[in-house]
C-alpha cells in the first residue's frame, strides 16, 4: 500500500509544515536546541522555505553560526541526493542482490528462529480481536484473493492493535503504532503502511499487499527496514560500537503473514511458508470447524507478533554488542 508522489526527497520536503520539518531535524542529531527550533517556529519556516535558506538568513534571525551551517548543510543534502520511493521497488531479486542473495523468490532467504509467545484462550485482548473479526466477516463475507484493500486493512489493523495491547500488558513497555508513517533513509524514502515504535525508535514495519503483489511487498519491506534502521541510528550519539541495530518486518495479505528480521547488511525470514489465517464467513458458526481454524490461525499469528515486539522492545536499551549476540543466536538456531 505504501506509495509516494515522487521519487525525490526534495519533493517530499516541500510538503512539510514547520513541525514536520522540526521532527526531521531532531532525528538527524544535528545538535540543535530549543532556541534554534523556536526561530524556525517564529519565522514559520516550512519545507519549501528550508530548501533555499542561507546561513546569513538564519543568522539574521538570531541563530548562531554553528546551527545555521548544519541546517543549511542538511538542506543541501536533501536537495542534491535523490532518494528512491519504496513503491518503485518491484523486483525482489534487485533488492536481495544487495544482501548477497541471487533469487527473485523467498526460498533462498536465510531463516531465523521466531520468538513466539503463547496467547491464552482467555486473554481479553484476544477475545476482543475475535469479536472484531467476526463482525467484519458478518458484514463483508469471506475474505478472498481479490478482496478490496480497505477490507484487508481492517483485519490487519485489528491484529496489530491486539498484539500491541498484549505486549504492553505483559511487559509494561509503552508502544505505539503510526499508519502511513514517513521514513527517510540514505537511499530510499516513502510512507510505510504501519510503523510500530518504542518511544522514538522504530522496531517493526508492516507492509500490507494483495496476493498478486506479495513479492514486490517483500522487496519494499526490506527497503523500508533498511531505511528505518538508518533512521534509528541517526538519532543516537554515534561511536565506534554504536553501528548495530535490528528491526522486524511484516508483509501480509491479511490471510498470509511473512516475518522478516533485518540487520545492516543482512536479511532473514521466519519461515519459508507463510502463516495463514482463513477468514471464512462459515466461521460465524462458533461450533464449526471453520471457527476453530480461524481462532487457531489468529492466535498463532498474534503469538508471533507479540513475541517479536517483546523481544525488540526489551532489547531497545541494550548495547549494540548484546543486540548482535542476541541476533546471532536467533540465526544460528536455523
Amino acid at each position: 500500500m505504501s506509495t509516494s508522489t515522487a521519487e525525490h526527497d526534495s519533493y517530499l520536503v516541500e510538503n512539510w509544515d514547520t513541525e514536520t520539518l522540526i521532527v526531521h531535524l531532531k532525528e538527524q542529531n544535528l545538535r540543535l536546541d530549543d532556541d534554534d527550533f523556536g526561530i524556525l517556529r517564529k519565522q514559520k519556516i516550512t519545507g519549501l522555505d528550508f530548501l533555499d535558506l542561507t546561513e546569513e538568513k538564519y543568522e539574521k534571525w538570531g541563530m548562531a553560526g554553528g546551527p545555521a551551517g548544519r541546517i543549511v548543510k542538511e538542506a543541501k543534502t536533501l536537495k542534491e541526493k535523490p532518494k528512491r520511493a519504496f513503491s518503485s521497488y518491484k523486483s525482489l531479486s534487485e533488492v536481495l542482490s544487495k544482501y548477497g542473495i541471487d533469487s527473485n523468490g523467498t526460498d533462498t532467504i536465510p531463516l531465523f528462529s521466531l520468538q513466539t509467545q503463547e496467547i491464552q484462550e482467555s486473554d481479553k485482548h484476544f477475545e476482543h480481536c475475535m469479536v472484531e473479526i467476526l463482525v467484519r466477516l458478518k458484514n463483508y463475507g469471506t475474505l478472498v484473493v481479490d478482496s478490496l484493500e480497505a477490507m484487508r486493512n481492517e483485519y490487519v489493523v485489528a491484529i496489530l492493535h491486539t498484539a500491541i495491547n498484549i505486549t504492553r500488558d505483559s511487559t509494561g513497555e509503552e508502544l505505539s503504532m503510526r499508519p502511513e508513517y514517513e521514513v527517510i533513509g540514505d537511499e530510499s524514502t516513502g510512507r510505510v503502511d504501519f510503523a510500530i515504535k518504542k518511544a522514538e525508535n522504530l522496531i517493526c514495519i508492516t507492509e500490507d499487499k494483495p496476493e498478486r503483489n506479495l513479492i514486490e511487498g517483500l522487496a519494499q519491506n526490506i527497503k523500508q527496514l533498511e531505511s528505518s534502521c538508518q533512521t534509528n541510528l541517526k538519532k543516537r550519539k554515534r561511536n565506534d560500537d554504536d553501528d548495530f541495530d535490528y528491526l522486524y518486518g511484516i508483509v501480509t495479505t491479511a490471510r498470509d503473514w511473512h516475518f522478516l528480521l533485518y540487520t545492516p547488511g543482512k536479511i532473514s525470514q521466519g519461515s519459508k511458508l507463510p502463516f495463514s489465517i482463513v477468514f471464512s464467513e462459515d466461521a460465524l458458526d462458533k461450533e464449526s470447524v471453520e471457527y476453530r481454524t480461524l481462532r487457531d490461525g489468529v492466535k498463532k499469528v498474534l503469538g508471533i507478533i507479540v513475541g517479536l515486539l517483546k523481544d525488540r522492545a526489551y532489547a531497545e536499551d541494550d548495547p549494540p554488542s548484546k543486540k548482535k549476540a542476541r541476533i546471532e543466536e536467533y540465526r544460528s538456531k536455523k
